[in-house]
C-alpha cells in the first residue's frame, strides 16, 4: 500500500538528527582515475523518493535498479527521513532530501508527500514501482517537447570539473547532484525488518553552481579530495524554478561516474 504523509504532521515528527551538512561547491578529486563517458543525450531524469522504513518501497527500489541498468536515463534516489519514527532510521536518509520532496509537492500543488514517489523531468510524478510505465511517461514527455532539450556535458580533468551547457530558451539553475553508486543495507528494525535491499545512485548532496539564461555557458569548479565512501558519481541537472524557488522542469542533464561497478 502506498504510504502518504501530511506535511504538518510530518514536520512534527521529523527526525532532525540525520541532517547532514552541505558539501562545498566543489567536486572532489577521487582517489582513482575518472574519465567521462562519451556524451549521450539521456531520455530523461528519474528522481525516486524512497525510504528504508517504508514497506512499500523495496519494489520501487528494485524497479529503480532496472532503470539504472538501462543506461539511457539519469536516475537519482533520494532517501527521506520522515518514516524514521516507525522504528528504523534510514541509513541514507537526510533532511535535505526530504526538503527537496516537499519543494516538489509545493510546485505540484500537493498538500502532502508519499513514498515511493518517482518525479520525472521535474514535471510529473507517479508511484515508483513500475519501470515500464516510467519509461512510457518519459517517452511521452520527450514526444511533447517536455524532455531534455538542452545539451549538458561534464568531465573531470585533473583537479577541475568542467560543465558545458548548450543554447536554448528560458532560465534554469545548474545543479550538481552527488550520489553513492551502490550500497546494500539490511534492515534490522521497522516495517522492512529482515530485508536486505540494494540501493543505487543514492543522493548525498545537491549544490547549485550556476544560472543559465539561454546562452551557452561553461562552468569550471575546483576539485577537492573526499572519501570514496561518501560519493562516487554526480549528475548535472539544468532545472527551472517557480516564483517561490521550488524545483520545476528539468531541460537538460548528464551523469558522470567515478569508479564503475557492475549491476
Amino acid at each position: 500500500m502506498l504510504q502518504q504523509v501530511n506535511m504538518q504532521a510530518v514536520l512534527k515528527r521529523r527526525w532532525i538528527g540525520q541532517s547532514t551538512s552541505c558539501m562545498a561547491l566543489l567536486l572532489s578529486l577521487l582517489p582513482f582515475p575518472v574519465e567521462a563517458e562519451p556524451f549521450v543525450e539521456p531520455r530523461g531524469v528519474i528522481e525516486l523518493f524512497t525510504s528504508q522504513g517504508c514497506r512499500s518501497c523495496p519494489p520501487a527500489d528494485r524497479a529503480f535498479q532496472q532503470l539504472v541498468r538501462q543506461g539511457d536515463v539519469v536516475a537519482l534516489s533520494y532517501h527521506v527521513d520522515y518514516w524514521n519514527y516507525l522504528g528504523w532510521a534510514d541509513t541514507l536518509g537526510t533532511a535535505e532530501n526530504t526538503d527537496r520532496q516537499y519543494a516538489y509537492a509545493k510546485a505540484f500543488g500537493r498538500s502532502g508527500v508519499y513514498t515511493p514517489q518517482a518525479v520525472l523531468n521535474g514535471r510529473d510524478h507517479l508511484k515508483g514501482t513500475d519501470a515500464t510505465e516510467i519509461n512510457r511517461r518519459l517517452d511521452g514527455m520527450r514526444d511533447h517537447g517536455k524532455g531534455l532539450i538542452v545539451p549538458v556535458k561534464a568531465a573531470q580533468n585533473d583537479d577541475q570539473l568542467s560543465i558545458s551547457v548548450g543554447s536554448g530558451t528560458g532560465k534554469a539553475n545548474v545543479l550538481v547532484v552527488y550520489f553513492r553508486e551502490h550500497q546494500t543495507v539490511e534492515m534490522l528494525k521497522g516495517e522492512n525488518v529482515g530485508q536486505s535491499v540494494d540501493y543505487w545512485h543514492s543522493v548525498t548532496d545537491v549544490q547549485t553552481v550556476g544560472v543559465w539564461t539561454g546562452e551557452p555557458i561553461d562552468i569550471t569548479l575546483p576539485a577537492r579530495a573526499i572519501s570514496s565512501d561518501k560519493s562516487d558519481g554526480c549528475a548535472v541537472l539544468l532545472q527551472g524554478a517557480d516564483a517561490d524557488g521550488n524545483p520545476t522542469g528539468i531541460v537538460g542533464a548528464t551523469v558522470m561516474m567515478g569508479r564503475p561497478s557492475s549491476l
